[in-house]
């Protein structure tokens, strides 16, 4: 993967071999926050709200979820005080870091009708400069997309540009993996190899948690060099290379991606499309959850008066009905023809059109699918069918286990 912060045109040197790894203790992650502040960067971090754990503006580590543990499942969340008081051994929650970079609701333009004739107006550039604390790997990956999709075409988006140039990421390498989770298949996770200006590996030894820091950028030494750390030391990386490969081991779901894109464009009238669409529910909330969705649909509004009109950009999804309308009719009307092209766009045509699938293996699709769809199950059931013929479809398709 390339990096994050060329792909937004910001110029990443290599931070100086001595300090490419240090040892944080966490009374001093309080000094990496209050080192990000004085930067001028609006930190966003994990925090639990309403039962989940979010993403929103964090400004002490008292915040930061501490002993929670996420359960996940086809269709189920639950949080958790866990028997341990580390503040990372969640995975991912419903919300992705896309809604700072790409926000759901942006307006374009606004015109204001004058005595004679109109004035317009679009909306200044965003002035915050966003500090994301707490990224993993799988979303690592999809900025990585969306830098894909948003800056490295004929037609760049000017405001979601400056909101990724300007952006620091410290991201946390998963030390557990939830039972939806699949980056080991994608190859998004569950480390983080590039993408970042800091990356923590967190060593919990008994009572005492320390937080292993990788440097990534240049601008992540300059931070780094005001916060009191400790050099690390061959035992504190192979500890953290420990961490890791616990996730990676006990990766609760897998996606065989060999040959993928061709399976399923040989089976565009596959039995597995009908027998999704007797679940599937088009509610869309795979796509909203989802961090590298990212269909919009414009609307242009007026108020009473009909003297001002605002032209504005919100999240859409390829399940709403309206999504394919074109004058006459929608082109899928059929919820069989609306996941078929989610899921067939996400793992195969993606790849046709910006070089690698559109999915980074966070398992958030399964995990908030009020009907338990696995996409993996589904795939895999497919694949399956190809070899054993269609009469084990049935059976395969229904069995959400994927060990």
């Amino acid at each position: 993967m390339q990096n994050l912060a060329e792909l937004a045109d910001v110029a990443t040197e290599t931070a100086p071999d001595a300090i490419t790894a240090g040892l944080l203790r966490r009374e001093h992650l309080s000094r990496l926050l209050e080192a990000l502040r004085a930067e001028g960067y609006t930190v966003i971090g994990p925090q639990i709200h309403d039962g989940a754990i979010v993403y929103d503006h964090l400004t002490s580590v008292n915040q930061l979820p501490c002993g929670w543990i996420d359960d996940q499942a086809n269709g189920s969340y639950r949080i958790q005080q866990g028997s341990g008081s580390a503040l990372f051994d969640y995975t991912v929650g419903p919300h992705s870091w896309k809604q700072f970079l790409y926000p759901a609701h942006q307006r374009l333009i606004a015109a204001e009708r004058l005595t004679r004739g109109f004035t317009g107006s679009t909306d200044g550039m965003p002035d915050q400069r966003y500090a994301f604390f707490g990224v993993r790997s799988c979303d690592l990956h999809a900025i990585d997309l969306y830098d894909r999709v948003f800056l490295q075409h004929p037609y760049v988006d000017p405001n979601y540009k400056l909101r990724r140039q300007s952006c620091f990421i410290v991201a946390v390498n998963c030390g557990h993996a939830a039972t939806t989770c699949f980056c080991a298949s994608m190859n998004s996770g569950p480390r983080a190899k590039s993408g970042y200006d800091l990356a923590m590996t967190e060593l919990p030894t008994g009572d005492t948690h320390r937080y292993l820091i990788e440097v990534g950028s240049q601008r992540g030494a300059e931070i780094m060099a005001t916060v009191p750390y400790e050099t690390a030391t061959e035992a504190d990386l192979q500890e953290a290379e420990k961490v890791v490969a616990n996730a990676s081991a006990h990766m609760g779901r897998a996606l065989d991606v060999r040959g993928l894109k061709e399976m399923l464009y040989r089976n565009f009238e596959h039995p597995m499309w009908d027998s999704i669409a007797e679940r599937c529910l088009s509610c869309a909330n795979c796509t909203m959850v989802c961090p590298t969705c990212f269909c919009t649909t414009v609307e242009d509004t007026t108020d009473l008066s009909g003297s001002r009109a605002e032209r504005w950009r919100r999240w859409d999804s390829c399940f709403t009905l309206d999504f394919s309308y074109i004058h006459g009719g929608s082109i899928r009307v059929s919820t069989k023809s609306r996941f078929r092209q989610w899921m067939t766009h996400k793992l195969a045509a993606w790849s046709d059109q910006f070089g690698i699938p559109g999915c980074v293996g966070c398992g958030r699709c399964i995990t908030w699918c009020p009907a338990g769809i696995d996409i993996t199950a589904e795939a895999r059931a497919v694949r399956e069918s190809e070899i054993n013929g269609p009469c084990e479809f049935s059976r395969s398709t229904h069995d959400s286990s994927n060990p």
